[in-house]
C-alpha cells in the first residue's frame, strides 16, 4: 500500500519548480557559489613558474592525474589557490567521526545534542587547519624541489602555505553556506562540480586518441558502453536495501488502544557510501603524488621500489586497493554509519523488536550478523567498480581517466540532490494544499454568517 506522501512525490511535476520561489532561490544561490569555486581554481598561487608548471604537467605521472586532481577540479594541475581542494576537511571529518566512535569523551559529547554537535564541528575545523598546513607545506617543498617556482625560499613557502590553507578554509565555508542556504550537501557538490568540470577535457583527449589511431573504434565504443553499464549498476546498488522486519506491540496512547504494527528497518547494501574508496585511493596514490612533484629522478631507492610495486596498474597495487576498500567498508560501517548496539537500544526504547529475536543484546547480535553478510556484497561491489577502470587503463592504455571513485561520487551526489529537490517540491505542494483548505474553511464560515439573518 503506497502512502499519501509517496503517491504525491510520484505525481510531483517539475513544472511546479517555477512556482516554488524558495526552491528557485536556493538553486540560484547554490549555482552562484559553485561558480565562485570554479573561478577560484584558475587563480594561481603566487611565485609559481607558469611555463615550467605547464611543461611539467604535460609530462606528469599518474599521481596528480588521479584522485587528487579529480577532487580539486583541476586546481592542483594549475596550482590554483584551491589546489588542496576540500579533501583536508573531508579527511578531518572522517577522522573525527572515527574518534567519536572510539573515544568515550567524544561519544558522550555527541549525545549532548546541538551543543555537542557544534563542539565536534569545531574540532573538525581545527583538524582541517592542521591537515591543510601539513599538506600545503609538503606541496610547497615539493614544488621547490621540482624547480617549478620563480624564487624559492621561506618567503615562497610561507606565501604558498597561507594561500593554500586560506583557500581550503574558504571552500569549507562555501560548502557550509550551500548546505544551510542552498540545495544539497555543499561539500559533496563542490567535489561533484570539480569532477564534472574535468570530464569534457578528458573526453576530448580520449576521442583525439581515437582519431589519431592510437585507440581503435571498437575500444572507444566498448568503453562508452561500459561507462553506461557501470553507472546503471552503481544506481541499482546504491538504491538496494535489505529490509529487516520490525514489530511494535499493542499499546495504549491516552484513552485509545493502538493496534500492533509492522515496520521495516532498511539496511543499505553499501552503508559506508563512497568513503572506503576515497580513503583507499588517497592512501595508495600518496607515494606516487609525492614522487611526481619531487621529480622521479631524485627519489631514493626506497621510494623507487615502492613506485615499482605499488604504482597504479601494478598487481600489488590492485590487490591492496581491493583489500583496503573492503577493510574500510566494514570498519566505517560498524563504527560510524551503522552501530548494531545503538540501533538495538533504540528499538528497545521504542518497544520494537525483530520477530523471533529477544530485544537488547540478541537483537544487536542479529543485526551485526545481517549487516556483516550484506557487506560482503556491498564491499565487493565497491571494489569491483573501483578496480575495473584501473584494469582497463592498464590493459588497453586508455588515456581517459574513468575512475570508479568519480562515478560513485557523481551518481551518489546526483541522486541525493534530486531527492532533496523533490522534497522541497513536495513541501511546496503541501503548503499549497494547506492554504487552499484554509481558504475554503474561511469561505464556508463566512457563508454561514451571511445566511444566518435570512433565516430569522
Amino acid at each position: 500500500m503506497v502512502s499519501a506522501a509517496e503517491q504525491m512525490a510520484a505525481n510531483t511535476s517539475w513544472s511546479a519548480l517555477g512556482k516554488a520561489t524558495d526552491l528557485r532561490n536556493r538553486i540560484l544561490f547554490t549555482l552562484g557559489l559553485l561558480i565562485v569555486y570554479r573561478l577560484g581554481t584558475f587563480i594561481p598561487v603566487p611565485g609559481i613558474d607558469a611555463e615550467a608548471l605547464r611543461e611539467f604537467m604535460e609530462q606528469a605521472g599518474q599521481g596528480i592525474g588521479g584522485i587528487a586532481s579529480m577532487f580539486t577540479g583541476g586546481a592542483l594541475g594549475r596550482m590554483g589557490i584551491f589546489a588542496l581542494g576540500i579533501m583536508p576537511y573531508i579527511s578531518a571529518s572522517i577522522i573525527v567521526q572515527l574518534l567519536t566512535s572510539m573515544v568515550p569523551a567524544l561519544e558522550q559529547l555527541k549525545k549532548e545534542g546541538e551543543q555537542g554537535r557544534k563542539k565536534i564541528n569545531q574540532y573538525t575545523r581545527y583538524g582541517t587547519v592542521a591537515l591543510a598546513l601539513f599538506q600545503a607545506y609538503g606541496l610547497a617543498v615539493s614544488l621547490e624541489a621540482g624547480d617549478l617556482v620563480t624564487d624559492s625560499g621561506w618567503y615562497f613557502r610561507a606565501s604558498c602555505v597561507i594561500t593554500l590553507v586560506g583557500g581550503t578554509m574558504f571552500l569549507m565555508w562555501l560548502g557550509e553556506q550551500i548546505t544551510a542556504r542552498g540545495i544539497g550537501n555543499g561539500i559533496s557538490l563542490i567535489i561533484f562540480v570539480g569532477i564534472i568540470a574535468e570530464v569534457p577535457a578528458a573526453l576530448a583527449q580520449f576521442l583525439a586518441s581515437g582519431r589519431s589511431g592510437a585507440i581503435s573504434p571498437a575500444v572507444i565504443i566498448g568503453i562508452m558502453v561500459m561507462v553506461v553499464a557501470v553507472i546503471a549498476f552503481v544506481v541499482f546498488m546504491e538504491r538496494a536495501l535489505r529490509k529487516i522486519t520490525i514489530q511494535y506491540p499493542r499499546r495504549q496512547v491516552g484513552m485509545k488502544m493502538t493496534e500492533a504494527q509492522n515496520s521495516n528497518l532498511p539496511v543499505k547494501v553499501n552503508p559506508a557510501g563512497v568513503i572506503p574508496a576515497i580513503f583507499a585511493s588517497s592512501l595508495l596514490l600518496l607515494p606516487t603524488t609525492i614522487a611526481t612533484f619531487s621529480q622521479a629522478g631524485q627519489t631514493g631507492p626506497i621510494m623507487s621500489t615502492i613506485l615499482a610495486y605499488f604504482g597504479p596498474g601494478q598487481p600489488l597495487y590492485l590487490l591492496f586497493f581491493a583489500a583496503m576498500i573492503i577493510f574500510f567498508a566494514y570498519f566505517y560501517t560498524f563504527n560510524v554509519s551503522f552501530k548494531p548496539e545503538e540501533v538495538a537500544d533504540n528499538l528497545k526504547n521504542q518497544n520494537g523488536f525483530v520477530p523471533g529475536i529477544r530485544p537488547g543484546k540478541k537483537t544487536a547480535e542479529y543485526l551485526e550478523y545481517v549487516v556483516t553478510r550484506v557487506l560482503v556484497l556491498g564491499s565487493g561491489y565497491l571494489a569491483a567498480v573501483c578496480l575495473l577502470p584501473e584494469v582497463i587503463r592498464g590493459q588497453l592504455a586508455v588515456p581517459f581517466y574513468f575512475g570508479g571513485t568519480s562515478v560513485l561520487i557523481v551518481v551518489s551526489v546526483t541522486m541525493d540532490t534530486i531527492q532533496q529537490v523533490q522534497s522541497h517540491l513536495l513541501a511546496h505542494q503541501y503548503e499549497g494544499l494547506i492554504q487552499k483548505s484554509q481558504l475554503r474553511g474561511k469561505g464556508k464560515r463566512a457563508g454561514k454568517k451571511r445566511g444566518g439573518p435570512a433565516r430569522r
